[in-house]
Formats: C-alpha cells, sequence, structure tokens
C-alpha cells in the first residue's frame, strides 16, 4: 500500500500555475529537448516522442518556420502535460505573440531584459541567455528564472562550477556542445538541467531508425541527468 506521497505531489503540481509548473518540469527531468523542424513537417509526432521519452517541457525555436502555430496546436493537443517553450527569442515583440500562442517558457540565447521583462508581465516562465558572471548577475536581478549558460562548450562544465561558486543559488541550464559523454560533468558542476537540440533531435537519425530515436534519446539523457544528480560530488 502507497504513503500518498505521490498523490501528494500530484495535488502540488496541479495546483501551480504555469510558470510554477515549467520551472518544476525542467528541475525535476533535468532536460529541455530543443526541436527545429522543416516547413513540411507536423511537431506533433516528434513532441509525443519526446513525451514518450520523460520530457515536459519541449522548446521549438523561434527559427521554425511557422513556430506559433506549431505552439498553438502542441497548447490545444497537449493541454499541460506537455509545456512548451519559445527559443531563440530575442525581443519583447516576439515574446508576446509566443506567450499569446500558448507557450509557457521564453528562451532567449543572450542576455535581453525587454524579453524577461515581457515574460514576467504574462506569466510566463523565462530562461534567459547569458554566458560572463556579469550577464548572469544582470539576468537574475532582471527577473529571469533560470539562466541559460550559453555557448556552453566555450568554457565547459568547469566554468559552470566557477559560476556556482559565486552564485550558489542559480539556476544553471547549460546549451551548446552538451552529449552523452558529457552530461552528467555539467550536473556534476552544478547544471540543474541541460539543454540542446541536436543531441535530442536530429534529422538523419530520425530519418534513420523513426521517431523511437528521439523518445531514446531523451530518456537517456534523463536517466543520466538522475543518476547523475543523485551522487554528485558537493561543489567547492
Amino acid at each position: 500500500m502507497g504513503d500518498g506521497s505521490t498523490g501528494i505531489k500530484k495535488n502540488m503540481i496541479d495546483e501551480m500555475n504555469l510558470r510554477e509548473r515549467a520551472i518544476y518540469w525542467t528541475k525535476h527531468t533535468g532536460v529541455l529537448p530543443a526541436i527545429k523542424i522543416k516547413d513540411e513537417d507536423d511537431v506533433i509526432p516528434y513532441i509525443h516522442a519526446m513525451h514518450a521519452g520523460g520530457a515536459r517541457v519541449v522548446e521549438i525555436t523561434m527559427t521554425t518556420p511557422c513556430a506559433l502555430e506549431h505552439f498553438k496546436a502542441i497548447s490545444a493537443q497537449f493541454k499541460g502535460e506537455v509545456l512548451v517553450a519559445a527559443g531563440t527569442v530575442l525581443d519583447a515583440a516576439t515574446a508576446r505573440a509566443a506567450i499569446l500562442a500558448g507557450v509557457s517558457v521564453i528562451v532567449s540565447p543572450a542576455f535581453r531584459p525587454e524579453v524577461i521583462a515581457t515574460a514576467r508581465r504574462y506569466g510566463a516562465a523565462c530562461y534567459s541567455g547569458a554566458f560572463t558572471a556579469t550577464e548572469c548577475l544582470a539576468a537574475m536581478e532582471a527577473g529571469a528564472d533560470m539562466v541559460k549558460i550559453f555557448p556552453a562548450a566555450l568554457g565547459g562544465p568547469k566554468y559552470l562550477t566557477n559560476l556556482k561558486m559565486v552564485f550558489p543559488e542559480m539556476n544553471l541550464i547549460p546549451s551548446g556542445g552538451i552529449s552523452l559523454e558529457n552530461a552528467a560533468e555539467y550536473i556534476h558542476c552544478g547544471a540543474c538541467a541541460i539543454s540542446g537540440a541536436r543531441n535530442f533531435f536530429d534529422y538523419e537519425m530520425v530519418k534513420k531508425e523513426g521517431v523511437a530515436w528521439v523518445t531514446r534519446q531523451v530518456a537517456t539523457y534523463i536517466e543520466i541527468v538522475a543518476k547523475a544528480k543523485a551522487d554528485a560530488p558537493p561543489l567547492p
């Protein structure tokens, strides 16, 4: 007989607003997979594949053709079971349009204070891009919920350790250059989640193995992240 903790957790999540739920699921799953699709593609099968692998927040980049229409379709079909993040958002107008189309998270590749302000105004989470310590602090002071370290490969996992030593409470999501081989090290060095596009969604692999490849890839990353969090050594 269960102790009811699962039910309690579900009730807690159900009572969260979409911003809070997006932040919770990003931390809990430890992944923020991104998709950039072609004109003729239907995004829904890929979202189903990522959801089957365990993803609860999925990013669609604004460089994707008809991104706003995809946001509307995902929101209508999944009704909160999968939350949508708009990626590569560079200005306030784009952030507003994406939120009105149904996204719960705004993700930028760089520190854009007007993007953060718009996300907060409309009740969406904001994962602001940054790289330097100055940018990270500015993003948090502007109201970002998490800081996306991009391009992460430029500094590598140890760079996150240096940032966490200065900003221990900051939620960092490295993006760019994350792989199955180094994901655990990024978590050990202080990342709360990992992000990326090709590491979760690769057209060539999908062409060879079908959308099941996407499901396996997401599930593998989630497993790696969970294990890394469980055995992560204390940061210096």
